[in-house]
C-alpha cells in the first residue's frame, strides 16, 4: 500500500542521521540497564524478550521521532524524563503491551485509515502539504541504515491509530464539572497584583557566629561525605572535521559527519580487540593521541571543556573498561582512554574547615531568614485580622514590599524581548505564581525560600479577565484540561497493563 505513495528521492535522511548517529553508539553498543540482563531483556505476558528484539522496538522510537509522532512518543515514554535509556525501556515495554491490546480489544486499523495519517505526519509535510519526495527519501536513504523498511512506518501508525482508540474509550470515563472548570478557569486567568518582601542571606551575615566547637561537631558528623575530589587524567583522540569542512550546513555536514561517526565506530571496535592498545591502534588509524591533566568532574581539563559530555565520559570509565564509546560532540566525536585515577580521601580537620564553615553559614543564614519571616507572616495574619491595612503593618515591621508587575498563573501570549526572542520565566516567578494561586486578595504566603534568599508575597487584588475572547479562550481551556486527564489516565492504563502483563526484569 505504501509503494503508491513513491516516487523520487531528497531530504529527510539528514534527520534520521542526526538521530542516528548518537542512537548507534548510545544504545546499540553499550546499553545500561541496571536489572536486564546482556541476553535477557525482559519476560513479559509469559514469554522472553530477548536484547536483540528489544534494540529492533528501540529503533521504532528514533523513527518514530523522526517521523514527529511526538504525541505518540511522549504517552509511551511517560515518566522517563530526559534519560535516554529509560525512554528507550518505556517505549519498548509499552509498546508491546499495546500491540498486545490492541489485538485483544480487535483493533485493526484499515489501509486507508493509514495511509491518511501517514500522509498527515509532519516528517512529510512540504510547502503545499505532504511532499512524496520526503517520503521517498527516508524509505530510500533513512530506513535501511537502522534495519528498517516501509512496513515498520505502517506499523508505528497503526499503534498509533489503535493507542488514540484506547484513549477514546478510556476518555469515556473523564469529566470536568463546570464548578471545577469556572473556579480552574477563573483562577489561571485573573489578573493578580502581588507585592513581596525579600530576604537576603547576605543582610543576616553579621548575626552568624561560627565557634571551632561548631566546625568540630559538624566535622564529626559529617566525616564521611567531608572528602577530596576524586581525580581523573585521561588520554584521547578526535575524529572531528578540520577546519574547511567545519564550513558544510545542511546534507553535506551530515554526510561527513557520517563518514567520521564510521571511523570513530571502527576505532572503537579496533580497543575490543584482546589486548588493545589505545596508543598502538591510535597509530594504526593514524589519529594523534592527546593527554589531559588530573581533573575533578566538577572541574574538567581545558581540553575537554568542548563539551559537558566529555568530563562526564571520563568519569565513567574504569580499570576494568578503560575506554570509552565515541563521545559525540558539535565537530564530530572523542574516544576517552583512562590513564590515571585519584580516589578522593577523607578531609582533615583543617582541610575541611572552609568549607564547614561556609556550610554552617548558609544553614543558619537559612534558619534565621526563615525565623524572621514567619514572625512577619504572623504579624501580617494578625494585622488582617484586625483590620489594620497591610501597607500599615509591613511598615511598622521596618520591611519594604516591592510591587511586581501584574501577571496571570497563565500567560497564553509569551512576551518578546526586544530581540524578539520569547522571554522565559524566571524560577523566582514561577516559585511565586506556584504560592499565591489560592490565595484571597490580602492573603500572604508562607515564608517562601528561593534560591539562597526568600520572601513573602502578599495578594493584593484579583482582577477578573476583560479579555473580549474569554468565551474562546475558556473552551479552549477545557479542552486543554480535558486531554491533560485524559493522558493521565492512559498512561495510568498502561503502567496497570504492565503489571497485569507480569512484566519482570531480571539480571542476565
Amino acid at each position: 500500500m505504501m509503494k503508491l505513495l513513491r516516487r523520487h528521492r531528497d531530504w529527510l535522511m539528514i534527520v534520521i542521521a542526526i538521530l542516528a548517529i548518537p542512537f548507534i553508539f548510545y544504545f546499540v553498543q553499550r546499553p545500561d540497564y541496571g536489572a536486564i540482563g546482556r541476553d535477557h531483556f525482559a519476560r513479559i505476558y509469559d514469554r522472553n524478550v530477548s536484547m536483540l528484539e528489544a534494540q529492533q522496538f528501540a529503533r521504532l522510537l528514533n523513527l518514530a521521532q523522526a517521523l514527529g509522532m511526538s504525541d505518540f512518543v511522549g504517552t509511551l515514554t511517560a515518566g522517563a524524563g530526559l534519560n535516554q535509556n529509560q525512554a528507550a525501556v518505556q517505549f519498548i515495554v509499552n509498546l508491546l503491551v499495546l500491540r498486545h491490546e490492541a489485538e485483544r480489544l480487535g483493533l485493526r486499523p484499515s489501509a486507508s485509515e493509514v495511509a491518511d495519517v501517514v500522509r498527515k505526519l509532519p516528517a512529510f509535510q512540504g510547502d503545499s502539504g505532504f511532499d512524496i519526495n520526503k517520503f521517498n527519501d527516508l524509505v530510500q536513504n533513512g530506513l535501511a541504515p537502522l534495519g528498517l523498511t516501509e512496513d515498520h512506518i505502517e506499523q508505528l501508525v497503526r499503534d498509533q491509530i489503535s493507542l488514540n482508540e484506547i484513549r477514546k474509550l478510556l476518555a469515556a470515563g473523564v469529566s470536568l464539572p463546570k464548578s471545577e472548570l469556572d473556579e480552574n478557569f477563573q483562577r489561571g486567568y485573573d489578573r493578580l497584583y502581588v507585592s513581596v518582601v525579600r530576604f537576603r542571606a547576605a543582610d543576616f551575615d553579621k548575626d552568624i557566629k561560627i565557634t571551632g566547637e561548631d566546625v568540630q561537631k559538624y566535622y564529626d558528623t559529617h566525616k564521611e561525605e567531608l572528602k577530596t575530589d576524586e581525580k581523573r587524567k585521561v588520554e584521547f583522540v578526535q575524529v572531528t572535521l578540520n577546519e574547511e569542512d567545519k564550513k558544510l550546513a545542511g546534507r553535506e555536514r551530515i554526510e561527513a559527519l557520517q563518514k567520521l561517526a564510521d571511523r570513530a565506530t571502527d576505532f572503537t571496535q579496533a580497543l575490543l580487540e584482546k589486548s588493545a592498545d589505545f596508543k598502538q591502534a591510535a597509530a594504526k588509524f593514524q589519529l594523534p593521541v592527546r593527554e589531559t591533566g588530573e581533573f575533578t568532574a566538577a572541574e574538567p581539563d581545558p581540553q575537554l571543556k568542548v563539551d559537558p559530555k566529555l568530563g562526564a565520559a571520563a568519569f565513567k570509565l574504569s580499570t576494568q573498561e578503560p575506554h570509552s564509546d565515541a563521545v559525540q560532540v558539535a565537530d564530530g566525536f572523542y574516544i576517552l582512554n583512562l590513564t590515571g585515577k585519584t580516589e578522593a580521601r577523607p578531609l582533615t580537620l583543617e582541610e575541611a574547615k572552609p568549607k564547614i564553615v561556609d556550610a554552617l553559614k548558609k544553614t543558619q543564614a537559612r534558619e534565621l531568614m526563615s525565623t524572621k519571616g514567619a514572625e512577619l507572616v504572623q504579624q501580617l495574619r494578625e494585622a488582617k485580622k484586625s483590620g489594620q491595612p497591610l501597607e500599615a503593618a509591613i511598615e511598622k515591621a521596618g520591611v519594604k514590599p516591592e510591587k511586581l508587575p501584574a501577571f496571570s498563573l497563565i500567560e497564553e501570549e509569551s512576551e518578546k524581548s526586544e530581540g524578539n526572542e520569547q522571554k522565559k520565566q524566571s524560577p523566582e516567578l514561577l516559585t511565586i505564581k506556584d504560592s499565591v494561586a489560592l490565595l484571597n486578595p490580602g492573603d500572604v504566603t508562607d515564608f517562601v525560600p528561593s534560591g539562597t534568599d526568600g520572601l513573602i508575597a502578599v495578594l493584593e487584588k484579583r482582577e477578573p479577565l476583560a479579555d473580549t475572547s474569554g468565551a474562546d479562550k475558556k473552551a479552549a481551556f477545557e479542552k486543554r484540561i480535558l486531554e491533560n486527564k485524559e493522558g493521565i489516565v492512559l498512561v495510568e492504563w498502561l503502567r496497570d497493563r504492565q503489571q497485569a502483563a507480569g512484566l519482570e526484569f531480571k539480571k542476565g
